[in-house]
């Protein structure tokens, strides 16, 4: 804490003229960005979403100070495809890449899956124009740090997609030496040992948003946390075991369909403890942008890139629980794409603020061009629209959104699908069986009322636009598995 003081008050010193009542108003300069992306955190982790157990009071300020965004959806429940989404502003189908890097192919054919997927990108393909790179074509000095995960050689590295500096970016879907360092991790030169990952990064991150440059920055700080392994301070998890021993909870801790667990209540202390240290570095580094005069020309967006993981065949591996939201991460159910999504941007979007419209991570590459006052690039967000009407209390047009998972999630159960929300519905169609499901999301956001059959027509208008738009992406749908055997399964 000493630390984090001191390098504050030397901002002060560095910055004198700049306090915040004093900094630029917006529009004088140009914009800078600051994407804040957390890895697996469930849209109900959070305090202003309805979380009794975790604490997050600096996120939670941040939704207050900005629009919160209720019906944000992953572009896909799984990491890696939800995150090129967000740099190309491209479905994952579109872009094939579909499940994350490397996925399960390096076990071979699973005697205990009906159907098998076709072969996928295991990179991000350096045809496509990034976020990065559209920002740094036009002057900005780009900045990513933690997690990248797509691709597994050096050539596809997030330097090489557009980013002046990595600090830990590399092949690993979760800190390859855990969330203490040392960290193992080629990117990313240890700390002190001890120190934390998720304080480092956000470390760098101050580091670079604060350094004189005449340049814009466009700044990607892409935690690692709250991705397994569960590891928080330790004094931190010892709260929150006192806490969770202090609380009354209702009914079961968990629920099982087949051979998965699925989990009710929140109550993880060691997942607690991580919460709590991202919200810290939230805070932070709203504190950073404050007492260096940037928060008035700086536009903040926090989000995740799935939904939380609260399945597994393992019931103790288990962290959160998206209840009500069913299932989680590796599903095309609610809980599975369902995020948070945060808009700050003082004296251009209303603090307070909250949208309702459905949005999707593809829309967010035009969204930060747009609001940024840059030229769109139509060719290659292709399946984004800007969402500046709504950040400015407009409403848009309705807009189908769409998802293709052609794979199994292995320890997680989900299984292959393909699902289109339209207005208020949403229709999921299952690969195995060649079935659908139908909900109105409106009224039953957690999924429990299958209207399948209540409304054929329904469930055949979306299931034909969904087949259709599957035909435009140019997909390979699942195929029988030949070592598919059923005492397996």
């Amino acid at each position: 804490m000493v630390k984090h003081l001191l390098r504050y008050a030397f901002l002060l010193v560095l910055f004198p003229s700049v306090g915040h009542s004093q900094a630029a108003p917006a529009g004088d300069e140009p914009t800078n960005i600051l994407f804040i992306l957390v890895d697996d955190l469930g849209y109900h982790d959070l305090g202003y979403t309805g979380s009794r157990f975790y604490e997050t009071p600096h996120i939670d300020k941040l939704a207050n100070e900005g629009m919160v965004f209720t019906q944000a959806y992953a572009a896909s429940p799984i990491c890696s495809p939800s995150r090129a989404a967000i740099m190309t502003g491209k479905y994952p189908a579109r872009l094939k890449l579909t499940d994350y890097i490397p996925g399960n192919r390096h076990y071979g054919p699973h005697p205990d899956q009906k159907l098998a997927a076709h072969p996928f990108k295991l990179f991000l393909d350096p045809k496509e124009t990034t976020l990065a790179e559209a920002f740094k074509s036009n002057g900005y000095a780009t900045f990513f740090a933690g997690k990248w995960h797509l691709g597994e050689k050096k050539m596809h590295y997030p330097e090489n997609h557009g980013f002046d500096i990595n600090k830990g970016g590399n092949h690993t879907g979760h800190p390859a030496g855990g969330y203490f360092s040392p960290y193992n991790n080629p990117q990313l030169p240890d700390g002190p040992e001890g120190e934390y990952l998720t304080d480092r990064l956000t470390d760098e991150t101050i580091t670079f948003i604060t350094q004189k440059r005449e340049q814009p920055f466009f700044a990607f700080l892409s935690y690692y946390t709250v991705h397994l392994p569960l590891e928080g301070k330790p004094e931190k998890v010892e709260k929150y075991r006192e806490k969770r021993n202090a609380m009354q909870y209702k009914g079961e801790g968990y629920e099982q369909q087949d051979e998965t667990y699925i989990k009710k209540q929140q109550d993880n202390p060691s997942y607690a403890a991580m919460v709590e240290s991202l919200d810290e570095n939230i805070g932070r580094l709203m504190q950073a942008l404050s007492l260096s005069g940037l928060d008035r020309n700086t536009l903040v967006i926090f989000t995740s890139d799935n939904g939380g993981m609260a399945t597994s065949n393992i019931m103790d591996q288990i962290p959160t629980s998206n209840a009500p939201l069913r299932t989680g991460k590796g599903y095309l159910h609610e809980g599975g794409l369902g995020v948070p999504l945060i808009f700050r941007w003082p004296g251009n979007i209303k603090p307070g603020s909250k949208s309702n419209e459905p949005v999707t991570g593809t829309d967010l590459f035009p969204t930060l061009l747009e609001m940024a006052g840059l030229s769109l690039l139509p060719e290659q967000h292709s399946d984004g629209i800007s969402l500046k009407p709504l950040l400015g209390g407009k409403s848009m047009a309705e807009k189908p959104l769409f998802w293709y998972f052609p794979h199994y999630s292995g320890g997680l159960g989900g299984r292959p699908a393909a699902a289109i929300r339209v207005g208020d519905y949403k229709l999921i169609h299952n690969f195995e069986c060649n079935s659908n499901e139908l909900y109105h999301i409106k009224r039953d956001r957690e999924e429990n009322a299958d209207m399948a059959e209540q409304l054929p027509k329904k469930r055949a208008r979306l299931n034909k636009k969904l087949q259709n738009w599957l035909g435009e992406m140019g997909v390979q749908l699942p195929y029988p598995n030949p070592s598919y055997q059923p005492e397996k399964k």
